[in-house]
This record gives C-alpha cells, structure tokens and sequence, in this order.
C-alpha cells in the first residue's frame, strides 16, 4: 500500500525536542518565524527530560552582586584550558543571563540560582562556590494534557518510590536527613495520593520537576503558540540549494517526505552516544552504548553524519559527559536491565571506590565527569578501572540512596529481589569474604580501608582530598564530623556495586560558531544550518564547569541561533509544498 505524504513547508525547522530545540522553537515563533520540530521516538523531551534540569548560568540575574563577567570568562578559560575560542566563550557569557530573563517572562519557566552550590572546579581561578547553577520550578503538567502523556517519563530514581517527583530541593533534604525530611516525605506522598482525579487517569505524578518540569514548561509554551510538534519522524539527510541548506529529507514510519525551511534548519537532536560503531571508532577507552543513561535507541548521530555528507566539520568527537553508571534491573519489567548514574551518592560517608587492584584511584565525590576522566586515566596506567567498584558499609545502606534503590531504613535488603545478590549487589559479612566475591585481592582492600578510615577519623583524605571543597560535601549530611564526606566503612554486613564508564551523551559534533552556525570543513558558515546542544561540539570542550554545564549552553545557543536567523532575509527560492508517493 503507498503512503501519500504531504510535504511541508516552514521558516525554520527544528529537528530534535530536547531542551535547546523546544527553546528554539518558542524563541523563532516570538520572532514571527512559522515553525516545525520533528522527534524521531514516539516521546518527546530527550535526554533533557530525564536530567536534573539545571543550568549553569554565570552571573545570572540571581547573583550579580556576587559573580562578575571577568570572573566567570577566567573560570571559564581555565576549564576548557585554550581549547575553545574566546569569543565563543564571551558569547555564552553574554546570552545566557537574558535568555534566562526570556524563558521566565515569556515562556513561563522559571529558575532560580540555588545557594550553596558550588561550580564543579573549584581548585580553578575564578571559580565561584555559590549561585552559577539554577534549578527550575516544578510545574503542573497536567494542564498538557493528551500531551502529557507522550513526555518522556524522569527516571524511576528521581522518584519517591519510583512514582512522586522529586525536585532537587527535596533531594537535598532528604539525602541529608535535614530536619523536617520525615515531614517532607509524608507532604509528598499526601499530595500525590489525595489527587484522587488525576490518579484514576494514571500513576504518573502530574507535578513534575527538574528536567521534566523544563521540558513540560518548553513545551506548554508551543501549545500556547500552537507550534507543530511531529513525533515519530527522523532527520534522514539535509536538502541543499546553492551551498545552503534549505530544509530535509525526513521520514515517519519509514516513509519519507520533504520540509523545506525559508530561513533555516537547527539541528538539536542530541549527539551519537547510543550508536556503538561510532563510540568504538571515535571515543576514548572501551565504553558500551549500554552503559549511557541515555534513551536507549534515540541518539545514533543522525544531525552529525548527515552534517558530515555535506561537508560539515567536527570536533571534541573523542569527549563524553562521562558518569560513572550502575547496572539496576527495571523493577516492573523482567530481563530489562536499567541504568542509573552515581551523581551524588559517591559523596556520601562510609563508602569509596577502588579500581579491580583494590586501590582507590581518585576523590570519589568530585563531579561525576571529571570521575569519568580519573577513571579513563587509571584505566590506561593500570588496565584495571571500567569496571571499578564502589565499595560501602551498613552505615551507608541504612541512610542513603543507591541509583533507584532506597535508603535500607525504607527498602531494607530482605525487599531487594533475591537474584540480585551476587549478581546486582554483592554483600557479605566482613571485607575478606566481599573481596573475594568481586575477585579482588583481599589483602589489598583491607589495606585501603585501613588507611581510608585513618583518614575518616581526622577528616583528612591525604590521597585525594575528599571533603575539601565545598561540592564534595554539598549533599552530605552536615552533623557527620569532622568531614561530612569521609566516613569509615566498619559496620558489617559490608556491599559493593559494579561500576562502568558511563554518560549523559556525547560532545562532540557538528563544529559551530559563536551564533551555533554550522560551519565546512574551510572554516566558512554554511547557510541555513546551524547546531546546538550535543548535536554541535561542546562549548565547555572536555570540561564540566558546574550542574548544568549540558543543558545551559543547549538554551543559549539556542536563542543565539534564532536571533541570528533573524537577522538574515528568507531564501525566495524555497520548494512550494507539494505531494510526494511513497512506496
């Protein structure tokens, strides 16, 4: 039977409905530019609505009296240490404040600096220990509807009992034990039930927050400007006219049709990170697309090989957001394997890493990328990290999260399904019997923990530093003295979890520039293209400057990108929308 499709026709067309897409979108719709996004699964929101929905903004509008641009261009420099050109730099530096202002007074998502959270680097110059990253508020979703239900679901982790949302405030307290956390705890699940209607439609709590509260509010915002949102339909390549780019071929369902675009086509469909051939060829160390916390399937590298076909250049295609990621089997769903990234966990007291030597190998509470990259470094001196294994006593168990498992005190080991043991988690009943069910040489993890609790009692990591600034501690419940992050693994029955080299996508891509055009292999723009997020290659370079280092740049190439389309006049000589067979 042939399918009859329609072609299309539109100002700009932005494939891909992450956060800087939809922002895109909302932004060239406030300029009078008619506009189309495709996604290619059948769920919108990408790897964005799976995240914690920060974003980084130095010298935001929240804390001018206390950052400066001077401050932040050091801080920034020194990060991505002269792999990114200044003026690239200057122009994050210079939009991402206002397009901070224009989400909140124009599409209604609104962030707010969080106090205490400190950039990531913080043994750089001009690095700030407060205000950099902001949270966005959560939002009630329901008002989407129908549309609700094709949001890309958070992850189970970030819910209360893998159904009430959770922000980040609400982490924070509960990860902390803060006073009021049981309070909180009990507010969360009387909201979440009393919603008696919204529950007859569904489990989904329809608060949502971090990155789907970004998303959900994005995508509120082209309800309002009742902006075609297509699902179900992939970037196959881009069409050409002249030297520019005026629109692409796409399919839905298999079958393929045009959208041609007067002014131009931005590209913010996430980078390669689920495709495996291009992980071996191109990125560091031996890594699996399964070990990506990513949408499983969703980004194969469609922008950057139909980029590359037309001459397009790359770079930073050897650089992921690496995390170190932890296998969990999906509750609900037999013989489905899910991953969770150890974001916060690795700061809390009574746990460490050590690499398959039994040897600690790096400050386990540092960001979770720059955790990558000492992985990645161990790995190649000693052959023996990824996997490495993230060791914890029954101190730990009791109080903290692991991934999607609970504190002991409300999931205790007797709930955890039987066949995980030895397999998912590895418990025993002192350190001789634990190394040796992980093949580690006993001896030599004693001697680590030996000397890791030496340091645990004074407060010094005289290795790595643990609990020496302020992010390593920032999540950590402050009454654990002498340092909140250093605790000593002595309470049996003692646990391990096998830990590999993970990520929250890849980027590296289509090389841009200080507006997200796309520019040749020579260096020169090509018209009528233009890239962001993990589609283009990373204004941070290999770096990950603070919480939100992803998704901030995402937004403001973004809205650097629609600005700089309408500056341009519209192409007179686009294809008129015609119908197209297809077999």
């Amino acid at each position: 039977m042939n399918a009859f499709i329609e072609n299309k026709q539109c100002a700009v067309l932005v494939v891909g409905s992450g956060a800087g897409a939809l922002l895109a979108a909302n932004r060239a719709h406030d300029c009078g530019l008619p506009v189309i996004v495709i996604e290619k699964s059948d769920r919108y929101g990408g790897t964005s609505a799976l995240s914690g929905g920060g974003i980084w903004i130095p010298n935001n509008p929240d804390i001018r009296h206390l950052d400066s641009y001077d401050q932040a261009l050091t801080y920034f420099k020194a990060c991505t240490d002269n792999r990114v050109a200044e003026e690239k730099l200057r122009a994050y530096l210079d939009s991402a404040p206002e397009m901070v202002t224009y989400m909140r007074e124009h599409v209604g998502v609104n962030y707010n600096a969080v106090p205490g959270y400190s950039d990531y680097c913080q043994n750089l110059p001009g690095a700030l220990d407060t205000g950099r990253t902001m949270f966005v508020e959560s939002v009630d979703a329901g008002v989407l509807g129908e549309d609700f239900f094709t949001l890309r679901e958070a992850d189970m982790g970030a819910k209360l009992f893998g159904r009430i949302a959770l922000d980040y405030y609400d982490g924070q307290l509960l990860g902390a034990r803060a006073k009021g956390w049981k309070r909180k705890i009990f507010s969360l699940i009387w909201n979440y039930w009393s919603d008696v209607s919204w529950r007859l439609k569904t489990r989904r709590d329809r608060r949502v927050t971090m990155g789907n509260a970004l998303i959900a509010g994005l995508r509120i915002g082209l309800k309002k400007r009742k902006v075609s949102l297509l699902l179900n339909t992939r970037l196959e390549r881009f069409i050409m006219e002249q030297g520019a780019v005026v629109g692409a071929v796409v399919s839905q369902n298999c079958n393929e049709f045009s959208i041609y675009a007067s002014h131009a086509v931005i590209v913010g469909s996430g980078g390669f990170e689920q495709n495996q051939a291009l992980r071996t060829e191109l990125l560091k160390g031996h890594t699996q697309a399964q070990w990506s916390v990513t949408p499983m399937h969703n980004n194969t590298g469609d922008a950057l090989l139909a980029g590359e076909s037309i001459g397009a250049d790359t770079e930073f295609l050897n650089e992921a957001w690496w995390a170190p990621t932890v296998r969990i089997p999906a509750a609900d769903t037999p013989n489905v394997n899910m991953r969770s990234a150890l974001f916060i966990e690795r700061s809390y007291a009574h746990s460490l890493c050590v690499n398959r030597l039994g040897k600690r190998f790096a400050n386990e509470a540092m960001s979770y990328n720059d955790f990558g990259h000492e992985m990645l470094k161990d790995d190649a001196a000693t052959g023996a990290n990824s996997p490495c294994w993230f060791i914890f006593d029954a101190s730990y168990r009791k109080k903290n999260i692991l991934g999607r498992i609970m504190p002991g005190s409300i999931m205790p080991d007797s709930s955890l399904p039987p066949e995980w043991w030895d397999s998912v988690l590895y418990r025993a009943a002192s350190l001789d019997e634990l190394a040796l069910k992980i093949g580690l040489d006993p001896q030599t993890l004693n001697a680590t923990v030996l000397v890791f609790n030496g340091y645990a009692k004074t407060g010094i990591d005289l290795d790595f530093n643990r609990g020496k600034y302020s992010f390593d501690r920032f999540y950590c419940d402050p009454r654990h003295q002498p340092n909140a992050s250093l605790g000593a693994l002595e309470r049996a029955p003692y646990y391990a979890i096998r830990v590999d080299l993970g990520d929250l996508g890849t980027k590296g891509g289509l090389k841009v520039d200080t507006n997200a055009n796309v520019l040749d292999d020579s260096g020169h723009p090509i018209p009528g293209l233009y890239a962001i997020g993990n589609a283009s290659g990373a204004v941070t370079a290999h770096s990950y400057p603070g919480a939100g280092g992803t998704l901030g740049p995402a937004l403001t190439f973004g809205y650097r990108a629609v600005n700089h389309i309408t500056q341009a006049p519209p192409r007179s000589n686009i294809a008129p929308t015609t119908a197209q067979t297809l077999a």
